[in-house]
């Protein structure tokens, strides 16, 4: 598709203005959440608390990736340095992650989106599924089963620091990196509230995040139209989001996927207007806008 078929190229531009006032707010709101979370189960510690905020906790490290992906497309803050810092020491790393990595392979992603040369392909090519399959997904995801792979994964990078081979220390950097942010996680909560704290921070990551991630590949890609068309509206979905959702599933509006593929460049806090921009211009008419997670789950795994 052709966007200044809909949009000005004036209109266009201003859509991929990066702005560090609304970066810096959507990254301190992240923080202020898990900040008050903490703080909160240590002021009342009990089972009820320690869920929620396995949950609450969740959902900003799925945030906190949102925001790593905005630095790895260069999009969140104007400055390349500041998205390389922030993208790696307060969204990568807190979040299991390393920025260089991931937006190496992320931007494989955009570039053979559509083909069979996808990276991400496996996460949604096989949908619709049964519930039965979906359900054992589930299972695994909230179990922490999914979860221990990852992180036995991520140990597991560490064992080339020690090598003589370079290659092998410099493919263990970027898990260096990940596990440093998760030891300064650790030092802070001992000095400030309580070390047992990120014992909940490791669960909600674990079982919670593993779950909202699916979700939200699911609500993406899965059951597209077409995984093979080069249009994005044939193989990418916007999805519409409640608070709740955008909690968990849906944090720092992930939500406009099909806007994103349409234009990486804008950032995440341009893509709702985006969004309403295309909208109000009818490059959607014959595209379906899924009301809720709900509902977009319910067609890549039909009864």
């Amino acid at each position: 598709m052709k966007i200044t078929d809909y949009i000005s190229t004036q209109e266009f531009m201003a859509l991929q203005q990066r702005s560090n006032v609304k970066a810096l707010w959507m990254l301190t709101l992240n923080w202020a959440m898990i900040i008050a979370t903490f703080v909160v189960m240590h002021r009342y510690p009990n089972p009820a608390t320690i869920v929620l905020g396995a949950f609450l906790l969740a959902g900003r490290i799925h945030g906190l990736g949102v925001i790593m992906h905005e630095c790895g497309h260069n999009i969140f803050f104007k400055q390349t340095w500041l998205n390389k810092f922030a993208g790696q020491w307060l969204a990568a790393g807190p979040a299991f992650d390393d920025l260089e990595s991931y937006a190496a392979q992320h931007r494989k992603h955009h570039q053979m989106a559509g083909t069979h040369e996808d990276p991400d392909l496996g996460n949604y090519q096989a949908y619709p599924i049964s519930k039965t399959s979906f359900r054992r997904k589930i299972i695994r995801d909230l179990t922490g089963q999914t979860g221990l792979k990852l992180m036995a994964f991520k140990l597991m990078g560490l064992k080339g620091l020690f090598s003589t081979d370079a290659d092998q220390r410099k493919a263990a950097v970027p898990f260096a990196k990940l596990w440093l942010s998760q030891l300064i996680i650790i030092g802070v909560l001992h000095v400030t509230l309580a070390a047992w704290l990120y014992l909940v921070w490791l669960g909600g990551m674990m079982t919670f995040h593993m779950l909202a991630v699916r979700l939200r590949q699911v609500a993406e890609h899965a059951s597209a139209p077409d995984h093979f068309s080069k249009d994005p509206r044939d193989n990418t979905r916007t999805t519409q989001t409640n608070w709740l959702t955008r909690l968990w599933i849906g944090p720092n509006h992930v939500n406009y996927h099909l806007e994103h593929h349409i234009a990486a460049g804008v950032p995440a806090y341009n893509l709702k207007a985006f969004h309403e921009l295309m909208v109000e211009r009818g490059a959607y008419q014959e595209t379906r806008i899924f009301k809720g997670y709900g509902e977009v789950i319910r067609h890549a795994v039909p009864a």
